[in-house]
């Protein structure tokens, strides 16, 4: 079974003598983005240079020289996980291409749904690809296009992809930062002290390395920043705001701001409405799951009038289990980071507040750990829907095989993760907690994994997921339909 991946986190800057250095920075605070590999590329105005490698940003430049020879005033850098092409250093980003009259550094956080169907097009017209990577494709779709002048073909290029992505791309002379035309994935822009404009997956990236917030790039949208300044184009019109609703539930760091919604926040309101929506009376105390899940966890505690313990400790220096590549190392990973806290939790009945549940692995193991410390009951809260449908727009959950939730009913998740209860927060409650400012039907969110609307389509992916769909995500969408008559 492939890996349950996050999606990617990209960083650049333009105006900055020591551009390297700060992406450096950038990218370690997009750190929990991406742990496969990373890399920079630098801009002198003469030449662009770049090193990319696997590993953590920190092992990738362990080598301090290698940094150092990447000179210039602007740069872009990349973290990755694997969503689509396999781990290995052909695929480590930014990627770098020199051709007879320019070079380009490009750089991608999310999965292009027409990637296959774009390949085998280019590929019979004479294409090359040295990766496995989808960020590939956007090169060759510039270097075809017909129009004039560079920007026009990055353009071009843009409206031919499909799917959920930010591009940063890097030239002698510009910087380009382009969203996907439902802004599925985000892009942030500040500008530093000395007049430096900084690009980030986040904001919590443009407030570690000094800078300012300035906007975010909108759906459809390309940003141009060279020694002029900054402006923003579209280069479309054809666009309908749907924000992965996953960046607020677990991938965004809690300081991060995504739409000017603060992502700590958000999650304390679902967890204070999970509190309202799925109650556990007779509970003594709540605890949530480090570290994604401790800002539902307080609002659930707040709501509920229940104390907030710590009754799970974190090793810090352990990797994320959720986006491990493999299902021995998720498991393995569960046993290494988390601790129960024996003299807090024995005999207590505990609340216990996470955000997900994806094939349950995680969450019996948790319940496992929790009752062998002497807790006497273990009621589990999701602050989120149940994730019944496979994510293609930069998670790496395509099949549904993946998800116990799209395959099991929530008493039989129960029984398998050994939980004395299970609730989990309702559509509606998550989309009015995170509170984006649209009217109702238009939410300004995908949900894709929850209740299966595709906000950018299924194009390559279609085909595979008809075949795949259980009865429950079948009769899911009928009473969804059902609903909507």
């Amino acid at each position: 079974m492939r890996g349950l991946n996050e999606e990617c986190g990209v960083f650049g800057i333009w105006g900055h003598p020591e551009a390297s250095n700060v992406t450096y920075f950038g990218l370690h605070s997009l750190q929990h983005r991406g742990q496969e590999g990373g890399g920079i590329v630098s801009n002198d105005k003469e030449v662009l240079r770049g090193h990319r490698d696997l590993g953590l940003i920190s092992e990738v430049f362990r080598d301090k020289k290698k940094l150092e020879n990447l000179l210039g005033s602007s740069a872009i850098g990349h973290v990755r996980y694997a969503t689509s092409g396999s781990n290995n250093i052909q695929n480590i980003q930014p990627f770098l291409f020199h051709f007879y009259d320019m070079s380009v550094g490009i750089c991608h956080n999310g999965n292009l749904i027409n990637a296959k169907t774009l390949r085998r097009e280019l590929e019979q017209d004479g294409a090359i690809f040295h990766s496995s990577s989808d960020t590939e494709v956007l090169i060759h779709l510039i270097r075809r296009s017909k129009e004039k002048g560079f920007k026009a073909q990055l353009k071009d290029a843009l409206c031919k992809i499909k799917g959920g992505f930010t591009y940063l791309v890097l030239t002698k002379d510009t910087m380009y930062g382009a969203v996907d035309p439902n802004s599925l994935r985000p892009l942030a822009i500040g500008k530093m002290k000395n007049g430096a404009y900084v690009a980030a997956s986040e904001t919590c990236a443009i407030d570690v390395v000094g800078a300012e917030f300035v906007c975010n790039v909108g759906a459809g949208e390309l940003v141009i920043i060279d020694d002029k300044g900054i402006r923003i184009e579209k280069y479309t019109e054809d666009t309908k705001v749907a924000i992965a609703a996953m960046e607020y539930v677990y991938f965004a760091r809690p300081d991060s701001n995504i739409a000017g919604v603060n992502v700590h926040t958000a999650r304390k309101r679902t967890g204070r409405r999970l509190a309202i929506e799925q109650p556990a009376p007779d509970a003594d105390m709540v605890i949530g799951v480090p570290n994604s899940s401790l800002s539902a966890a307080s609002g659930y505690a707040e709501e509920s009038g229940l104390p907030y313990e710590m009754g799970l400790i974190k090793n810090q220096y352990v990797a994320r289990t959720f986006i491990q590549p493999t299902q021995e190392l998720r498991e393995q990973g569960v046993r290494m980071k988390l601790s129960a806290v024996k003299g807090v939790v024995s005999g207590k009945s505990i609340v216990l507040v996470d955000d997900s549940i994806v094939r349950g692995t995680t969450s019996k193991r948790i319940v496992q750990l929790l009752k062998e410390a002497g807790a006497r009951e273990v009621h589990v809260r999701i602050s989120a829907p149940p994730l019944i449908f496979p994510s293609f727009y930069g998670i790496d959950i395509s099949t549904t095989e993946e998800l116990i939730a799209a395959n099991k009913t929530q008493d039989e998740i129960c029984e398998i993760i050994g939980a004395d209860s299970l609730g989990y927060l309702s559509e509606d409650g998550l989309i009015e907690s995170i509170g984006l400012d649209y009217d109702a039907p238009y939410t300004g969110l995908c949900m894709d994994c929850f209740n299966g609307d595709y906000s950018a389509g299924l194009y390559d992916y279609e085909e595979d997921y008809l075949k795949s769909m259980t009865n429950i995500q079948k009769k899911f969408l009928q009473e969804r339909g059902k609903n909507n008559e």
